[in-house]
């Protein structure tokens, strides 16, 4: 009885407590307003949605995991003699750096499960930013107003890549080794500073002193940090801006509806990421991955078979492979095309043109309006053309990079598999994007059709004339609103051989994105009511969130 009284006593001390201390915040700062705001925040109830949370929670897991590796890992270049309990490798000159990583994978309680889950973390927090951006881009979700958010989830790919370079280059195997002679290649093939700038990251001609603990301090400290701070920039830009939504009933271009943060979204999102962390947790237990032990120390005069580097870089061994081997002397100094432009050219025209899309196509359409509706694919067959065509471009230069691989397996010549990928990554994204514009337009024809003539009902009839004909039925409020409320931008009209040479161009290009196109057929009122539902909220208002 008096236990319960005491406890009793300090609930409510503590319920006071915490009272007070919100009255005192409250005085303060506007916390009930945002509190109220933020727990009244519509958020999106499409799965297509949840991508951007799994990057998220596997940066988490990877902010968790690597704090725990950092307690053990010495990125030291200093040589040791391993007497570890890894018998194949005792007695061997080894760094520090992979001492300490054989030491945390077998002797550490619990850390080679950390290590491969810190892994396996940082290949899903890649392939869910990459993905997510490739949902924004065939919705369309990074016109006005989230250009800017854009932007900011670029550059957190840039820097996640980066990220992932660093961590996957510190244990000094040979494996990781290897990638960083790749990489001080490429360095080197920049004209004119190249020299300049691998003797000062490398601390030296190669292998060098310095980069190693360079990399440690970028892949702890300066990258993650840049990832938060955008991470959190990235939020507070989704919550200001809401969410984009899929056309339906009650969805216009002019509200936001979606479920509210508490308690729904907070239980869903908090299952997800129980989910992400359960899954990489049974990957890292099931999976082996990066096995340093069986690539043994690096070596500077030797070279693993099959190396292959983490899949997000893949593409740009891929390139190396491809690219011929061309040099040029001018002026006394060489110029590494066979190196220069897959590596260096390349990555930084495809970021080049990440950044500037959503600039190129408002330029091309000529288009202002604040656009909260998600585009269907099928209904801008070139730009998804063109997003199918550069996946198509990737994953040739990703296979490129291991064509001795698939030589060995299927028996054929590596060097004809070379020039059948040489031609592929040209070729094969011209295939994709036409065959795509193809698909897009037969799909918009299909719905144009299922919108005259209804659903089929498998119910054959036969007329008293002896003819057979198959029964329809109406399509429902859904699906019909799904098909009608769409923004197809017109062409911009030809402005004639007399005007600047841009306004013609700039017209080309917009009537090249949208003269194909299948309308429906509409009537007057109908028309007005798609308006209605894709007015601009700047001039047509603001409904707000639902």
């Amino acid at each position: 009885m008096l236990m319960r009284r005491h406890k009793a006593r300090l609930e409510a001390k503590a319920r006071q407590a915490a009272f007070q201390a919100y009255v005192v915040m409250d005085r303060r700062a506007p916390v009930s307003e945002l509190a109220g705001q933020l727990l009244r925040k519509a958020f999106p109830d499409h799965w297509s949605f949840l991508l951007g949370e799994i990057a998220l929670y596997s940066f988490v897991l990877l902010v968790l995991t690597g704090s725990y590796l950092t307690l053990y890992f010495d990125p030291s270049l200093a040589e040791v003699t391993y007497a570890g309990s890894y018998k194949p490798l005792q007695g061997l000159l080894v760094t520090k750096a992979y001492e300490s990583t054989l030491h945390m994978s077998f002797e550490v309680r619990g850390g080679l499960l950390i290590r491969q889950m810190h892994h396996w973390a940082a290949l899903v927090f890649v392939a869910a930013i990459g993905v997510h951006m490739l949902r924004i881009f065939f919705t369309g979700a990074f016109r006005r107003p989230r250009e800017l958010n854009w932007f900011i989830g670029v550059t957190l790919f840039l820097l996640a890549l980066l990220e992932g370079f660093c961590g996957y280059s510190l244990p000094d195997d040979l494996l990781s080794g290897t990638g960083l002679r790749t990489a001080n290649t490429i360095v080197m093939s920049i004209p004119v500073v190249g020299t300049y700038l691998a003797f000062f990251a490398w601390g030296g001609a190669y292998p060098g002193t310095m980069l190693s603990q360079r990399l440690y301090i970028v892949h702890v400290l300066f990258a993650p940090g840049l990832l938060i701070a955008l991470i959190t920039v990235h939020l507070i830009m989704v919550v200001y801006l809401k969410h984009t939504q899929w056309a339906a009933p009650g969805k216009t271009n002019r509200n936001a509806v979606g479920q509210p943060m508490y308690p729904a979204f907070t239980a869903r999102s908090a299952g997800l990421s129980l989910i992400v962390f359960g899954v990489t947790a049974l990957l890292a237990a099931v999976a082996q991955i990066n096995p340093v032990w069986n690539y043994g120390p690096y070596v500077a005069d030797q070279v693993s078979t099959d190396a292959q580097p983490d899949w997000y870089v893949g593409f740009l061994e891929g390139a190396l492979r491809l690219m011929p081997g061309v040099e040029t002397n001018v002026a006394g100094h060489t110029f590494m095309w066979n190196v220069l432009l897959p590596a260096v050219v390349l990555p930084a025209l495809l970021f080049l043109v990440l950044y500037l899309y959503p600039v190129f196509e408002r330029w091309v359409t000529g288009d202002l309006v604040e656009h909260h509706l998600c585009d269907r694919p099928r209904d801008r067959p070139v730009r998804t053309g063109l997003g199918v065509a550069a996946v198509v471009f990737y994953a040739v230069l990703l296979l490129a990079g291991g064509n001795d691989v698939i030589a060995y397996e299927f028996g054929v010549s590596v060097n004809a598999l070379t020039w059948a990928f040489r031609v592929a990554v040209i070729v094969g994204p011209v295939l994709a994007h036409l065959l795509t514009r193809r698909i897009c337009l037969a799909l918009q024809l299909h719905e144009r059709r299922l919108y005259q003539e209804g659903e089929e009902t498998g119910v054959v009839l036969q007329d008293l004339a002896g003819g057979m004909g198959e029964r329809h039925t109406g399509l429902d409020r859904e699906q019909r609103y799904r098909l009608l409320v769409r923004e197809l931008p017109r062409p911009l009209e030809h402005p004639g051989r007399q005007a600047p040479l841009r306004r013609r161009i700039k017209a080309s290009l917009s009537s090249w994105y949208y003269r194909d196109r299948v309308e429906l057929p509409t009537t007057t009122e109908e028309r007005l009511q798609i308006t209605g539902r894709t007015a601009d909220p700047v001039s047509g208002g603001v409904d707000g969130e639902e």
